[in-house]
């Protein structure tokens, strides 16, 4: 090679040089911002499990919720961290890589078992609620039945006197007209009852099914990602 030549090359090399020293820099700022976001990450798990309140359905289920709502930051921060595998790191930073592979294997595992435990809380909280609304239909239909009951048997004094204690008249009917028009509106209420009894438990099953089946599915993905990390950090492990 002439001389001529090789001092064109020059140029290139320095540029070569300089494109290399910035995405090193690069490189520790990424990486300082995957450590930051996993920093977050911690405090915001700590948050959720205190107090812990396990063995219960309604608690469970919505921590379940809360952990898969988070995935994104400790994903996008172990990818930060793990970018560039061992250039550039500091000697500190081989143990540290090496123990955050492993934890994304856990992390892993640990999505995985939250969709059985999901799925269980789901059925728990739909039967709970089921039961919930179910007594209180109950309870309003129980008294309703007493009303009618009352009523049914009640003579035209009692039924004047029933009036006034709901600050009520007669208004020129009859007792027994007065009587028959609260016995229709009580069995209008019953019926009322009955109906808002089902909707509002066919509106807090979808509500769960929906919930249920978002968060079931993304803590599949998220382990499934987890998983996926740990697969192609195996010179994490391998580091000294």
């Amino acid at each position: 090679m002439t001389k001529s030549n090789s001092e064109k090359f020059i140029p290139l090399v320095q540029e070569l040089q300089e494109f290399a020293f910035s995405q090193i820099a690069s490189i520790t700022i990424l990486r300082i911002l995957g450590y930051g976001l996993l920093l977050l990450a911690f405090f915001d798990i700590v948050e959720m499990f205190v107090p812990p309140n396990f063995m219960n359905p309604a608690w469970e289920f919505q921590t379940f919720g809360a952990l898969v709502e988070r995935v994104p930051v400790p994903l996008i921060g172990l990818v930060f961290v793990f970018y560039g595998e061992l250039h550039s790191r500091a000697k500190w930073e081989f143990l540290i890589v090496k123990l955050l592979s492993w934890l994304t294997l856990l992390l892993a595992v640990f999505f995985f078992l939250l969709i059985p435990l999901g799925i269980g809380n789901t059925v728990r909280l739909s039967n709970q609620s089921a039961a919930q609304i179910s007594n209180v239909s109950k309870q309003q239909l129980s008294q309703a039945e007493q009303v009618e009951k009352r009523l049914s048997t009640a003579t035209p004094q009692q039924i004047d006197s029933f009036l006034k204690s709901q600050g009520r008249s007669l208004e020129g009917k009859s007792p027994e007209e007065v009587k028959s028009q609260i016995l229709s509106e009580v069995a209008k209420a019953k019926t009322q009852i009955k109906n808002q009894a089902q909707s509002t438990q066919s509106s807090q099953r979808l509500n769960l099914l929906k919930n249920s089946v978002k968060w079931n599915l993304g803590a599949l993905v998220s382990g499934a990602l987890f998983f996926s990390i740990w697969k192609a950090t195996k010179w994490a492990r391998m580091s000294r």
